[in-house]
């Protein structure tokens, strides 16, 4: 079966700045494959490559069959990239924006209403047809930009962070809209800046210092947590953080609200120890926890050695 998406051995620097290095994986047809990372992490830039925006230093690219090096061209049209900030044009309409990307390409007439009335159903954009793309809400001006990234019918979207400063209503809206593309067969790369989302994905890349350091479905790379997962409040969780930094048996904490997630090696003999040297804290809580992706990238980045491969 080929691959959707495949990415091998692909390097892009920028002057001394090395910002995708040696990366490559693949994605299967129907999967929404997610990348993650924090900023600096390589994932525009692999984005834009494999959109045919920028060329690699090294290494091959393939969507959907095609070569992107060779044919970008036919790679195009099988594809929809969609940065992060959509060329939207403000002055035109929600149904001239359509238009203009329809004709772009090459999408006729009748395909274009017809498929244009449905995605914009589905966005929950009908009836705003003749409103300025200006006068959208954000939520609304990301939703019209992937209408007409979809406006061609693509068998691969390529999103990068779609969803960033947009309200939590659109963010589920939009979710809805990515699951039925899925279901239809399109496949999906997305960068996310959210945790939430990044669970939704059917496999991850945790990306660092341009370089996929691991790769897998969320559940996997859960049970690859080093340690056991304790929650602990208090009222002063700066404080709280500092001083179960320091204690024996603690692998890692991270900041969680008002609340410190801390790894620990042994989670039936440390709750007590914690709950000890901890008395004095004022509203002290202890409990088990579920680790989310969050506690993961940060707990395998903390563990892994600098020149870990993937």
């Amino acid at each position: 079966m080929v691959a959707a998406v495949r990415v091998d051995g692909v390097a892009r620097g920028f002057g001394a700045l090395r910002a995708v290095d040696g990366v490559s994986f693949s994605v299967d047809r129907g999967e929404i494959f997610g990348l993650v990372g924090p900023d600096g992490a390589g994932k525009t830039t692999l984005l834009r490559m494999l959109a045919g925006v920028l060329r690699p230093d090294a290494g091959s690219l393939e969507v959907d069959g095609i070569d992107v090096l060779a044919a970008p061209e036919a790679a195009k049209l099988s594809l929809s990239y969609m940065p992060q900030r959509f060329g939207l044009y403000e002055d035109l309409t929600v149904r001239e924006n359509l238009r203009f990307y329809a004709d772009l390409f090459g999408v006729d007439a009748a395909e274009r209403r017809s498929r244009g009335s449905e995605l914009l159903r589905a966005a929950g954009l009908g009836g705003f047809e003749r409103r300025l793309a200006g006068q959208l809400s954000g939520g609304m001006k990301q939703k019209l930009g992937l209408v007409c990234a979809l406006i061609h019918t693509p068998r691969v979207l390529l999103l990068d962070e779609p969803t960033t400063g947009v309200d939590p209503v659109s963010r589920r809206d939009f979710w809805a809209i990515l699951y039925r593309l899925r279901e239809a067969g399109v496949t999906i790369v997305m960068a996310t800046a959210y945790m939430d989302e990044a669970e939704r994905c059917s496999r991850l890349a945790l990306m660092h210092a341009g370089r996929v350091r691991y790769c897998d479905t969320p559940a996997a790379l859960k049970a690859r947590l080093p340690g056991a997962l304790l929650a602990v409040s208090a009222a002063r969780p700066l404080m709280l953080r500092k001083r179960l930094a320091a204690l024996p048996g603690v692998l890692g904490t991270l900041l969680m609200g008002d609340r410190v997630h801390v790894r620990v090696d042994d989670a039936p003999r440390r709750c007590a120890e914690l709950r000890a040297a901890l008395a004095d804290e004022p509203g002290l809580g202890i409990e088990l926890a579920e680790p989310g992706i969050e506690d993961v990238f940060v707990a395998l980045l903390d563990d892994a050695a600098p020149g870990d491969a993937p």
